[in-house]
């Protein structure tokens, strides 16, 4: 298959890099950074590169990938829809929720495939996980605890975190956006929200306009009650979930990839390995062969634009909650 990328950052090259290890091409990458130019034809040196947008929309393709900074989702979405292409758009889907409802209205009209690329759904550890609380070993679910937390200035160690989308709001950065991909597991694991209560701020001197803490609390359909908290603050890379059932509970580590049941029975814990890769790039290869299965049609996405749109609701009730100061239900957020 033939793709286009729009955004030559580190996630659209690990993109770019994969889909050609999977027998695929992409033809062309759009930049507005000229200096692009060595990382993507070390990869393919037959990749054509260019600074104008319009030119790499006019290539065709099988699909675009929509690799840019979150406030350029929306609107390179909509020119792809528009263009009659089928597309991978990087989460969250978009910096805010204004088009939003509209976008998935013509997506699912016109029967486009549109996966949004919350890749930790295609982590073998967590897929482990649902596994377990969907086979009852936790009996029901009452309780969660999710967190996550890394220092922003060590993010990524080539580029000074001041220019990074995540610290600047016009961009869409911030910790509820970047971790979105836990408001979208906690929905695959636990169900659908209705109301959360949060405090989200700038709490320390790093040189941000974005929040870098974040505590909250979110109540689901299922009447499952989730802590969650998410910083920029860590000096140790921390992400993980604990989950406490009528019977059991369970711990799950991102760093070591580790998942331990605990019984009541003398504080013992059983440690589940089996079927979970230790590589990282894993999740990622596997989230694009089950995107070019989409396009043949022999799949649906695992998170849709529909869903997208969701996990993006979630992070939408989450800043309102803090922004005012008050229980926010995810009721007050329709799609119309």
């Amino acid at each position: 298959m033939h793709f286009v990328l729009l955004g030559a950052g580190s996630v659209g090259l690990r993109h770019m890099k994969n889909l050609t290890a999977l027998g695929h091409a992409v033809s062309v990458v759009y930049d507005p950074d000229g200096g692009k130019a060595d990382d993507v034809l070390n990869i393919d040196r037959k990749t054509r590169l260019t600074r104008d947008e319009a030119e790499a929309l006019r290539e065709p393709c099988d699909a675009v990938l929509i690799c840019s900074p979150p406030v350029e989702h929306l609107r390179q979405l909509q020119k792809v829809l528009e263009g009659g292409r089928n597309a991978f758009v990087e989460k969250p889907i978009s910096h805010s929720l204004e088009g939003t409802t509209e976008l998935v209205k013509k997506a699912e009209k016109d029967g486009r495939v549109v996966l949004v690329g919350c890749n930790l759904r295609f982590f073998s550890s967590l897929k482990r996980l649902k596994q377990l609380i969907d086979s009852g070993a936790v009996g029901r679910p009452l309780s969660a605890r999710v967190y996550g937390g890394f220092y922003l200035p060590y993010w990524r160690p080539h580029l000074d975190y001041r220019e990074n989308y995540s610290a600047q709001e016009k961009l869409g950065g911030g910790a509820i956006l970047d971790f979105i991909h836990e408001l979208d597991f906690m929905r695959w694991l636990f169900g659908e929200p209705v109301e959360v209560m949060c405090m989200a701020s700038t709490v320390s001197q790093l040189a941000i306009d974005t929040e870098d803490l974040v505590a909250a609390i979110i109540r689901f359909e299922s009447g499952l009650v989730a802590e969650l908290h998410l910083d920029y603050l860590q000096p140790t890379y921390r992400r993980g979930v604990e989950i406490l059932g009528e019977a059991h509970a369970l711990v799950w580590d991102y760093i070591d990839q580790s998942i331990r049941l605990y019984t009541p029975d003398n504080n013992t814990y059983q440690v589940f390995q089996e079927s979970i890769s230790t590589e990282r790039n894993a999740m990622f290869i596997q989230e694009m062969e089950h995107f070019t299965k989409c396009l043949r049609r022999e799949c649906v996405p695992e998170l849709d634009v529909r869903g997208g749109r969701s996990a993006l609701v979630l992070a939408e009730a989450l800043k309102r909650a803090s922004r005012e100061r008050r229980l926010t239900r995810i009721s007050e957020f329709p799609f119309v």
